[in-house]
């Protein structure tokens, strides 16, 4: 496609999105304090797919999902491919109620903090790993506890479409802690929504949700590879067009 034009459909995208994240910032500090947990998750994770929904009617990007049957009825700690914001709005609706954990920076951004904190997330200290650790394992508990589900990036920042960043055990470790599956995830999504980059293509994010993955009898490190491993060996067979 031409790249003016895909400049322009862009720049209608972020219009959209950012008079989303605007209306349902101020609608869940107004009305979020008065709902139910699950229908604060209901309200925000609805803005998400509206996000998620406007930048397929802007810039043409279609979805595929594989492997829905898989996800459990029960807490799990969900371990995704982190390649833009695609999925941060995507896995919140479909793993819902859902935890997720971000750096704690994200919670003082007007509008947007606003509704995220809402959800009750992981928010961690990135700068200190060994206080992430234990924000993670100590909040992350608690929320599985409470019969939420965590979503958790191991490669910790987003990676560009094509490339493998370093996986970190936090989220093995948290599921072994509390003794729930892992749920493993792979997708594209950094090809059609580039991660710090204006400029969004055409084409279609293919999401796979891969069985869960049983955490008795299991060590850490070696969990993590194993998710690292699935996770990797899908990306080379997803669709982008």
């Amino acid at each position: 496609m031409n790249t003016p034009i895909m400049y322009l459909r862009s720049i209608c995208f972020y219009v959209l999105y950012f008079l989303i994240v605007i209306f349902f910032g101020v609608l869940s500090s107004l009305s979020g304090p008065f709902l139910s947990y699950i229908n604060r998750h209901r309200m925000l994770t609805t803005a998400g797919m509206l996000i998620v929904r406007s930048l397929s009617l802007t810039c043409g990007v279609k979805i595929k999902v594989e492997g829905l049957e898989n996800i459990p009825d029960g807490p799990c700690v969900v371990l995704s491919k982190h390649q833009s914001t695609w999925e941060t709005f995507f896995l919140q609706r479909l793993f819902m109620p859902v935890s997720t954990i971000l750096k704690q920076e994200l919670l003082k951004i007007p509008f947007f903090g606003w509704g995220i904190r809402l959800m009750h997330p992981i928010a961690i200290d990135r700068s200190n790993p060994r206080q992430a650790m234990v924000q993670v394992m100590q909040q992350g508990k608690q929320r599985i506890s409470e019969g939420n589900r965590v979503v958790i990036y191991p490669e910790g920042t987003r990676t560009p479409y094509g490339k493998v960043g370093k996986y970190g055990r936090s989220g093995a470790a948290l599921a072994i802690a509390s003794k729930v599956p892992v749920v493993p995830i792979a997708h594209n999504a950094g090809y059609c929504w580039p991660s710090h980059q204006l400029l969004k293509r055409s084409g279609v994010v293919h999401v796979v949700i891969g069985k869960p993955i049983s955490t008795t009898d299991k060590e850490s490190q070696a969990l993590t590879e194993e998710v690292k491993e699935w996770i990797e060996g899908q990306q080379d067979r997803l669709d982008v067009r």
